[in-house]
């Protein structure tokens, strides 16, 4: 007896499930996934970076000497004396928290997304986002029925100004206006980081039409040049700023230990629909995370990180200078993990994949992180998990195709 498939179960998927599209970066991981392939694809940490031994170490002791806390289940918002520490480690780090703030621990910080999703954002309310931008936060906001309105990045971040004409625009039209949500350090895919002048100019609009500010920040803490990255969180001064951050790319993201820092009453809110998804994170992970916040592990890892990220970075850019055609640019991060490329006009890289795939050598095609369009010759290449020798073969081979394509 077979079972239900295809068409016929689809009319038990509910609607706002039917709409969400796959990940093209998890289903490109999938394709390559035992295959004798250098991927650029996803945004793994080098597991050389992994505190192996003193996360083991850890671990034993907090199991065995607070294992009655550590394996029970703990309050929503997470183990207390985590969220203390974790508020003081975001201090130590010049993330602003106030006394009106307060902090929730999620199982990393695409949870934390989804919660802002679930919370704040109804169907039809307007998203403004850079373009490109983070695809997973786009799957999220458009699984709760945002619409997307976009700025255009450059080399040092969203376009404010366009930002601000986009906001008054949509506002003289009576559109609901709900929030920004930008990556501003190191940006996701655009590896640019936007400067002093714009992250000011940004709360500015926020404030002049009452709007929130969602700052994802995976990446400031490993920075490769020096550049001012001081958080949105620390020049907000009207509490408008929901800051998430991760353990995932500065300790291990096998922990799934992520945050949303913010005004109470916003936590208060996406603690309401925590208890509907998961009940609380991890508990042992939340012990596990702290003591090594305590032990100084973070900061370890980031000073690993960071030394091993920018000899990479610099390697990737060495190659594409190199191997890319003429006609090709690329953005040349200060950090983060990841460079995007153009490749020359006319080029579809989502078209091209799979023949990249057949030589060798796989990215994630451009054109899903723009939330309105374009971008069809476009990639993001992640320098941070391949070998030296992976990059500088998998860019050769990647820059070898687009000559060819390109006619070069």
């Amino acid at each position: 007896m077979s079972g239900l498939g295809g068409e016929e179960a689809r009319k038990f998927v509910a609607k706002r499930v039917q709409g969400i599209r796959a990940s093209e970066i998890r289903e490109l991981l999938k394709l390559t996934e035992g295959r004798d392939v250098i991927s650029f694809a996803g945004g793994l940490p080098d597991p050389e970076t992994f505190p192996k031994e003193e996360l083991a170490e850890v671990a034993r002791e907090v199991i065995l000497q607070r294992g009655e806390q550590a394996l029970q289940y703990s309050p929503t918002k997470g183990v207390t004396e985590f969220r203390r520490v974790l508020q003081g480690f975001l201090r130590d780090n010049n993330v602003k928290v106030t006394v009106d703030d307060d902090v929730i621990v999620t199982t990393g910080s695409q949870e934390a997304l989804y919660l802002v999703g679930k919370s704040l954002v109804d169907p039809g309310d307007v998203v403004f986002t850079e373009s490109p931008t983070y695809l997973a936060a786009l799957n999220v906001f458009r699984q709760f029925g945002a619409r997307f309105i976009s700025a255009p990045i450059d080399e040092d971040g969203m376009k404010t100004e366009i930002l601000e004409e986009r906001v008054k625009k949509a506002a003289a039209e009576g559109l609901r206006l709900k929030l920004i949500y930008t990556i501003p350090t190191s940006q996701n895919p655009g590896g640019v980081t936007m400067s002093l002048e714009r992250r000011k100019h940004l709360l500015e609009i926020a404030e002049r039409y009452d709007l929130l500010v969602v700052e994802d920040d995976p990446y400031s803490f490993f920075t490769f040049e020096p550049v001012d990255v001081v958080p949105l969180k620390t020049l907000d001064k009207s509490g408008r700023v929901i800051y998430l951050g991760s353990l995932s790319k500065i300790l291990a993201p096998g922990l799934r230990i992520g945050w949303a820092l913010g005004p109470s009453w916003a936590i208060t809110t996406l603690e309401l629909a925590k208890q509907a998804v998961d009940l609380h994170s991890s508990t042992l992970s939340q012990y596990v995370a702290m003591e090594a916040i305590r032990r100084g592990l973070v900061e370890k890892t980031v000073g690993k990180a960071r030394r091993i990220y920018k000899a990479k970075r610099d390697m990737m850019l060495e190659a594409m200078e190199e191997y890319f055609p003429e006609g090709s640019s690329w953005t040349r991060p200060v950090g983060g993990l990841f460079i995007f490329a153009y490749a020359p006009e006319g080029i579809d890289t989502k078209a091209l994949l799979p023949e990249a795939v057949e030589r060798g050598v796989a990215y994630v095609p451009g054109a899903s992180f723009f939330p309105e369009g374009g971008g069809e010759n476009t990639m993001r290449l992640n320098f941070s998990y391949p070998t030296p020798v992976q990059i500088r073969e998998g860019i050769r081979r990647l820059g070898l195709l687009l000559k060819e394509k390109a006619g070069r």
